[in-house]
Formats: structure tokens, C-alpha cells, sequence
């Protein structure tokens, strides 16, 4: 069991697992490059020795009598280092005296090779196999078989030059250079290291982030699945118990109170059994109109908390087709609404869930203003569906209440004015649910405007305009 526990895909486990191999990863890419990295991985021309040869092999030249001189310097000489030695006077000596040295990268090394010749040498330059003076009369080096050749120039104190020839480059970059690749390597090591780990450990938090955000809009979706490190299992298993509690306790008041408005029923039936015996027509009147609108808001009670909308299987549908259906049903009855959109926008969600909202909706606006227009606008992210009456609209003050359930604008409850005040609760519900959100302001021009905007699910839709009434 504690086997088993021991490679369980924790957060600990994913943090050490990328790290090692990270780890494994730049010790397998070092032995590469020590490999395959050329001069790149040499060690520098200081910790070679090749300076200190020069530097040893100068001093025994300038000790030596001249006439011994040439043969020591070929002595000297190996495959990789030669050395050769040019008289005061000669033509190779005059040009290394008055050649134009360009920086070398081995001048570096200058102080380091002073250090060890002492006062043996009066003059000390470098130069690689590009420069004009390698091609001085005496200098003996194929430019096409050395092409990396470099050269070290030394001028003795008598005036005679000992020329050192590095024919093949076996030092790297220098102290300060090594340096900085090494930081260099190492910072984007961390970097990549510092990415995949975070990428490791925030995937499955950014994911689960999404599926509690949809949860939040969409209540009755379905558990949010249990996969990701133990850590985040554990919170997704708390997170859907804490869901299924919620949705428990939703059902339960739904019920409790749906049974209540269901129960006054048959005392409202009672009522009017019993008005049937007033002698008073007017008394008579003003009961039965008293139960009717009771009648009315147990019924929209009912209507609400049996929320159809849930129990509405989820489909495609095309949301122009249901505002198209809205504006004919108005038609029939001498009402002109006109919509401006697209002929066709596929959408996902409970189409007559939909068609009650959007119903409720031009309802108002008929009731308190004037057939609006209906306008619906498809981006890439969402749909919205703008519902602008030309009404006198309503106060600021009101604007954020107007969805709160039995709120009215006009504080009026009889039905003639129609309704109970839960149309536009029910419609913000719905809304919700799907992951939408409704806005209400009044328009610059005048009217009120209701804003529905919803998430495209799957951006298909067909952006050609038509306008109808």
C-alpha cells in the first residue's frame, strides 16, 4: 500500500519527477557538448599550458647563443605548437617589426606570458592566419591546410623575433567568456525548467478554475471529473459534494415551496365557492378579482419554481429561427416588431426555455412602452440579443431591482398591469444558467434596452443581414 502511495500522481511527485529530469536532461546535453562542442568546450588557453610552453621555450631561445638558436626552435616544435626563429635584420624580422597587428583574441594571454618571460622579450604581439603578415617571407604555414592557425610574436631583447604557430586551435573561450556561456546556459536552463514545472502544476489547477467557473454559471451541470494530481482530486471531490449538496438543497426548497403554492389552491377554490353566496354584487366582484389575482401569482409561482427550463433536454437549436417565431406570433395579433440579424446562428441550450425569455421580454416592452425592435449580433465569442423599446424607459434607481422576484416599477399589483413580478426573475435565471447574463439601460436616444448576451458554444453562424417585421 505504501508502495502504491509512493508513485500516486501527487503535486510532490510531478514537481520532483520534472525536476529530475530536467536535472538528467542538462547533465546528458553537458555531455554532449563536452562531446561534440569543439573548441566551444576546450578549457581555456590559460589551464592548456600553451602559454606557459611558450613562455618556457622563449626564455631557453633567448639564453641560447643565436647559432643554436634555429635548431632549438625546431627541437621545440611539436604537430599542434611550432616555433621558428628570425636573425635581427632579416626580411621576416623587418615585417613582424613593422606589420599592423589586429586584435587577437590570444592577446589575452599577454599578461600571463610577461609574467613567465620576464624581461626576455621587448615586444609581444598576436595575430591569426587572416592577417597580411602571415604571409611575410619565412613564415612557413599552409593557410589552406591551417586555416585556424595563430600566431604568437615575440621580440627578444637583442632584437631578434621567436614566431610561436598554434596551428590547430585546442583552447576554448577564455575565463570571462566561459563565464559568461555558462550563465547563459544555466539561465535558460532555469527558465525552461521554471516552465515546464509551472506548466506541470498549472494545468490541472487552470482546468479545474474553468470547469468551477462553468459550474458557477451553470449549477445543474454535471461533476467536475476527478483527474490531475491527489491534491486537486481532493478538491474536486469536495467541490462536487459541496455541488450535489447545493443542487439538493435547490431541489428541496423548489419543492417545499412548489407544494405550498400548489396547497392554496383548493383554498382559493373554497374562497370563490363560498363568494358565490354574497348577496353584494360589488363585494362579490372585488373577492373574485382578489382570488383571480392570487390565482395569478400561485401560477406564475408554480411556474417558477418547477424551473421547466431544467428539465428541458439541452440541444442545438437556431436562435434567429425562435426570435423569428416571437415577432410572427406578435404579427397575428396586429403587433409590428421588427428584427434586425442574421438569417441563421446555430446556438446550444433549451430552446423553449429561450422562447419564454425573450417573450417575457417584448411582453414588457409592449406592456409598459412600445413594440421594440429585436436586434441579434454573432461574434466569434457570444451572441447578443438586443430587445430597445422607445418608451419613456425607467429610473436609474430601479434599473437593479428590476429582477428581484414580486418587484414592479409602478408598485401596482392588479391585472390589468398584468403579471406578479417573477417574469423577469425567471428570465434572469434561465439566462444564467446558461452561462449568459442580461443588462438593462436606458438608451442615449430614449426607451429602455435589454441586453441578453450569451456564449457561443460553437461559432457557427451566418453573418448575412435581414431585416423584417
Amino acid at each position: 500500500m505504501k508502495r502504491r502511495l509512493w508513485f500516486e500522481d501527487t503535486i510532490t511527485l510531478r514537481l520532483v519527477t520534472t525536476v529530475a529530469l530536467a536535472a538528467a536532461t542538462t547533465i546528458g546535453f553537458l555531455q554532449l557538448f563536452f562531446m561534440f562542442g569543439g573548441y566551444w568546450a576546450a578549457p581555456n588557453i590559460e589551464q592548456t599550458g600553451l602559454l606557459q610552453e611558450v613562455a618556457t621555450v622563449s626564455r631557453v631561445i633567448s639564453a641560447a647563443p643565436q647559432f643554436d638558436r634555429v635548431k632549438l626552435s625546431s627541437a621545440a616544435s611539436t604537430e599542434r605548437l611550432t616555433f621558428e626563429w628570425f636573425e635581427t635584420g632579416s626580411n621576416t624580422a623587418k615585417a613582424l617589426e613593422t606589420a599592423h597587428y589586429k586584435p587577437s583574441e590570444v592577446q589575452s594571454g599577454e599578461q600571463l606570458i610577461s609574467s613567465f618571460i620576464g624581461n626576455t622579450a621587448r615586444r609581444l604581439d598576436a595575430f591569426s592566419i587572416e592577417n597580411p603578415v602571415s604571409a611575410a617571407e619565412g613564415i612557413r604555414v599552409d593557410k589552406r591546410k591551417y586555416p585556424n592557425a595563430t600566431f604568437l610574436a615575440l621580440q627578444l631583447q637583442d632584437g631578434s623575433w621567436l614566431l610561436c604557430s598554434a596551428l590547430v586551435r585546442s583552447w576554448g573561450f577564455y575565463a570571462r567568456e566561459r563565464l559568461l556561456l555558462e550563465l547563459t546556459i544555466l539561465v535558460s536552463w532555469i527558465i525552461a525548467v521554471s516552465l515546464i514545472a509551472s506548466r506541470q502544476l498549472s494545468q490541472p489547477i487552470e482546468k479545474l478554475a474553468k470547469d468551477v467557473g462553468r459550474y458557477g454559471a451553470k449549477p445543474y451541470t454535471a461533476p467536475i471529473p476527478e483527474t490531475g494530481p491527489r491534491q486537486l482530486r481532493l478538491v474536486v471531490r469536495t467541490i462536487n459534494a459541496m455541488q450535489a449538496q447545493i443542487q439538493k438543497f435547490i431541489a428541496d426548497r423548489t419543492t417545499m415551496l412548489a407544494a405550498i403554492s400548489h396547497d392554496l389552491r383548493t383554498p382559493l377554490t373554497r374562497i370563490r365557492l363560498r363568494g358565490e353566496f354574497i348577496e353584494d354584487p360589488e363585494q362579490q366582484a372585488k373577492l373574485f378579482r382578489d382570488v383571480d389575482e392570487m390565482q395569478a401569482m400561485i401560477d406564475g409561482a408554480l411556474s417558477f419554481f418547477r424551473d421547466d427550463a431544467i428539465s428541458e433536454n439541452i440541444t442545438v437549436f437556431d436562435l434567429p429561427g425562435i426570435l423569428h417565431t416571437i415577432v410572427n406570433d406578435f404579427a397575428d395579433q396586429n403587433i409590428s416588431i421588427n428584427y434586425i440579424g442574421p438569417v441563421r446562428a446555430t446556438c446550444q441550450g433549451r430552446p423553449f426555455a429561450f422562447k419564454r425569455v425573450f417573450t417575457n421580454l417584448v411582453e414588457n416592452a409592449i406592456k409598459y412602452a412600445t413594440p421594440p425592435t429585436i436586434e441579434l449580433i454573432c461574434t466569434k465569442e457570444r451572441y447578443i440579443v438586443s430587445i430597445r423599446d422607445k418608451g419613456p424607459g425607467i429610473p436609474e434607481s430601479a434599473i437593479e431591482r428590476i429582477f428581484e422576484p414580486y418587484f414592479r416599477v409602478d408598485k401596482s399589483r392588479n391585472r390589468e398591469t398584468g403579471g406578479v413580478g417573477l417574469g423577469l426573475t425567471s428570465a434572469l435565471s434561465i439566462v444564467q444558467a446558461h452561462g449568459g447574463s442580461i443588462d438593462v439601460c436606458n438608451h442615449v436616444e430614449g426607451g429602455l434596452e435589454v441586453r441578453v448576451s450569451l456564449l457561443n458554444q460553437n461559432s457557427i453562424f451566418l453573418s448575412t443581414s435581414n431585416n423584417f417585421k
